[in-house]
């Protein structure tokens, strides 16, 4: 069986951790010892998230006094994935001795017109007060708005339209290599209408979107999606907080899950299950084998036809 892994941010650096190497080194383990157990009988590809990291990044580079100006999101996006990919080779190549690994920096189609770039939504860096955040914005022209106790800035978060990197992954997968890529739904580019040349663009592609994007154009069977809570609840953190043990994506997009936490992630499996007639899931990182063979997670089916 051919399966897309969704890694989310969470899997390097868990909720409440310091964003350091050795954290993320030490984090590393779990994510290989819950991908070997699959990798040993199915064709595996892997994306992740990449939040953390280019928040990082981001602040790194603002703060940084030897450059004239901060280095893109799409260059910092490269930089993450190349870092990220780097962690999980090694991790991976030490506990499949034999199978061979790729760790591609991937690059993401997104249309030029997409409404997105008219309305920023996604937060990158760090908080800042509201007076020196406003005064960032027009010195660097951002957008900014207002986060969970300051302000940050605010990039658009386009639709991918295609991994240029697909025909390359599915060549991998036929010689039987396992494939990092995708890393943060990848370095966003947009093309020229009349040559083509690709040009970065300053936003921040949906990583889960993107997983399931490549899923879709890679024929896989089954799209993980990975995260830190054991399944989708409904009125998550209420009191009438409910599982959702099987689902269909109908069913799912009723659910109205928040856009910040798990509606990329129900959006994402509703799309891959309804373009594909294939089965998705959303469950926890170390319980990724028992999700594949049914025993955990929530389980995102076809809709039933009509009738």
């Amino acid at each position: 069986m051919r399966i897309v892994i969704a890694l989310g941010g969470n899997a390097l650096l868990r909720r409440g951790d310091r964003p350091d190497a050795v954290v993320e080194e030490a984090n590393i383990d779990r994510v290989t010892t819950a991908i070997a157990a699959l990798a040993h009988d199915h064709e595996i590809v892997i994306t992740h998230g990449n939040g953390s990291q280019i928040d990082l990044l981001a602040v790194e580079s603002d703060a940084d006094p030897a450059l004239s100006a901060p280095y893109p999101l799409d260059l910092l996006g490269a930089q993450t994935q190349g870092m990220i990919g780097s962690l999980l080779f090694r991790t991976l190549y030490d506990a499949l001795p034999g199978r061979r690994i790729a760790a591609l920096v991937t690059h993401t189609l997104v249309r030029a017109d997409d409404p997105a770039f008219e309305h920023p939504t996604k937060f990158v860096g760090q908080e800042y007060p509201h007076d020196i955040a406003s005064e960032l914005a027009r010195e660097r022209g951002w957008h900014i708005g207002a986060d969970t106790t300051g302000w940050r800035r605010v990039v658009p978060s386009p639709a991918p339209v295609r991994v240029l990197e697909t025909d390359a992954i599915h060549d991998l997968l036929g010689s039987g290599t396992l494939v990092i890529c995708a890393g943060g739904g990848g370095v966003p580019v947009t093309a020229d209408r009349d040559t083509g040349a690709l040009t970065g663009v300053e936003a921040v592609v949906d990583k889960d979107l993107t997983a399931a994007l490549v899923a879709e154009h890679l024929k896989a069977d089954f799209l993980l999606i990975l995260t830190d809570v054991p399944c989708v609840y409904t009125g998550y953190g209420t009191p009438d907080q409910q599982p959702v043990l099987g689902t269909t994506p109908a069913d799912l997009r009723r659910g109205g899950f928040p856009e910040g936490s798990m509606g990329p992630k129900a959006e994402a499996a509703a799309r891959f299950v309804e373009r594909t007639g294939g089965l998705a899931a959303i469950g926890a990182l170390d319980a990724a084998y028992e999700i594949v063979h049914g025993r955990s997670g929530t389980l995102v089916r076809p809709d039933l036809p009509a009738g």
